[in-house]
């Protein structure tokens, strides 16, 4: 998780809900599922899609997905389920500082050029010792270093279930 370069922003909405449409039909190139696109799908399924709950449902949706493309779900690769439910936080509490009338692009474009949507951004929180664990990449650990910061309706830090 390095921030060393700028991230690929989206032209349109067309181009954001390409990439969560695609990811729910598995229908994206596995090219195409880059750091900013996991991002993108996430801030989608959060404004355009309240029948979906990221927290809850992103998990399958990703592994699902990840499968398609010939991909796997293991110990040491695939899903990661302690850096999603941090990014889906980070992404939460992005959008709650945001103007609501903002296009989703330049939503999505803005998030990606703010700290929730640097690759590294999960390592404010924790030491790579634990993020990139077995045990955080299976199931949800807390920070080691800093908590996730809470959003406007929580009164626990942890990610709603």
């Amino acid at each position: 998780m390095i921030d060393d370069r700028d991230p690929r922003l989206f032209a349109d909405d067309a181009a954001v809900r390409h990439i969560g449409e695609g990811l729910i039909a598995c229908a994206l190139a596995r090219a195409e599922w880059t750091h900013e696109a996991h991002l993108a799908a996430c801030l989608w399924l959060v404004v355009e899609r309240p029948d979906i709950c990221p927290e809850r449902d992103l998990p399958d949706i990703i592994r699902r997905f990840n499968l398609s493309v010939g991909g796997v779900n293991d110990e040491t690769q695939g899903y990661h389920e302690t850096i999603t439910q941090c990014f889906v936080r980070g992404i939460r509490a992005f959008l709650a500082r945001t103007p609501p009338d903002l296009s989703l692009a330049c939503k999505v474009n803005a998030l990606l050029q703010a700290p929730e949507g640097r690759r590294g951004w999960p390592l404010r929180f924790y030491g790579p010792g634990r993020l990139f664990s077995i045990e955080a990449r299976l199931g949800w650990c807390e920070p080691d270093l800093a908590p996730l910061p809470l959003l406007p309706s929580q009164a626990s830090p942890e990610p709603p279930r």
